[in-house]
């Protein structure tokens, strides 16, 4: 593929994407043509689809290749989306379940042979899986299972040799044994850490996510998280983004109707930040202090001018 000296998506690049995602959409209805077939010599970097929830999660982990660039049959997956509070899919504070449902489905279409959908719920786990509509969303997908997970038995102590502060922590078992983990958070503004997104998203993967407030600078904890929990494919639910008193609202919620996928977490936490308004003012990546220094820690590109960008609407 070509690109100018500086990394930049050359007007050859943008015109190979357009052309793809007209040629797939022409030809979807027949099912005989794919992103990941037309873009077969194409690698970009992430992928942004609008549409429906379940259409555009689909169409953009397939511009990166489909699932099967990610899962491997027989491998077990989880699946990390937010559904810590017990709010329906309008107030934004959790993932769309036909975000979720449709990650899933297409775990199990790779192959996998297990599929866990789990996070660490900050309200009731009753109530945060009803309310969520993840867990009623996901029954009938085969080999797959919601859960909330507190108990403390279930989770196991982690070294995080790279971590500048924080050096352990307790991460659930069933994530540790993972062959997959995928990053799948709803867009929204947080109060301590600027914004909730992937990266910020895997707090709910630990026993204790109250040490990274108190004794250690948030940011800087959840860069040290990271190290070890990498997710290997992002998939973040723009379909609504709550702009305003997250991580609980209620707030100002905008209904983009947009995915955005990708194999760096902190490269599509960049986009994310730089496609959305945070309290109706534009932010850049590097103001979010996580963020930048993920970048500057070598995890991970905030410089998403320089990324390629590929687009679809479905």
């Amino acid at each position: 593929m070509a690109h100018n000296g500086n990394g930049r998506v050359t007007r050859r690049d943008f015109l190979k994407w357009q052309a793809a995602g007209a040629a797939w959409l022409a030809a979807g209805a027949s099912g005989l043509l794919s992103p990941a077939a037309v873009l077969a010599d194409a690698s970009p970097d992430l992928a942004v689809a609008t549409g429906g929830p379940a259409a555009a999660t689909r169409a953009a982990v397939e511009l990166l290749g489909g699932m099967k660039a990610f899962v491997k049959p027989g491998q077990k997956v989880v699946i990390k989306p937010n559904m810590s509070f017990a709010s329906g899919v309008d107030s934004a504070t959790t993932t769309h379940p036909e975000v979720i449902q449709a990650l899933a489905v297409m775990c199990k279409e790779a192959g996998a042979g297990k599929i866990g959908i789990v996070d660490n719920p900050l309200r009731s786990v009753e109530l945060c899986l009803e309310q969520s509509g993840i867990q009623s969303a996901c029954a009938g997908v085969p080999d797959s299972e919601v859960k909330g997970v507190k108990a403390g038995g279930l989770f196991r102590e982690t070294p995080l040799p790279q971590g500048v502060s924080m050096k352990v922590t307790d991460i659930m078992a069933e994530v540790l044994e993972a062959d997959v983990l995928i990053a799948a958070p709803v867009a929204k503004h947080h109060g301590g850490a600027g914004v909730s997104l992937c990266m910020k998203g895997m707090m709910g993967l630990i026993y204790d996510r109250g040490v990274m407030h108190s004794r250690h600078d948030l940011h800087v904890a959840i860069v040290d998280l990271c190290t070890r929990l990498k997710a290997h494919l992002a998939v973040i639910d723009a379909t609504r983004v709550l702009t305003t008193n997250g991580p609980g609202g209620p707030g100002k919620v905008e209904r983009p109707r947009t995915v955005i996928a990708g194999r760096d977490m902190v490269a599509a936490d960049a986009l994310a930040v730089s496609m959305f308004r945070w309290y109706d003012r534009s932010v850049e990546p590097r103001q979010v202090k996580y963020i930048r220094l993920a970048h500057e820690r070598g995890m991970g590109r905030m410089d998403v001018e320089n990324l390629r960008v590929a687009r679809v609407a479905v």
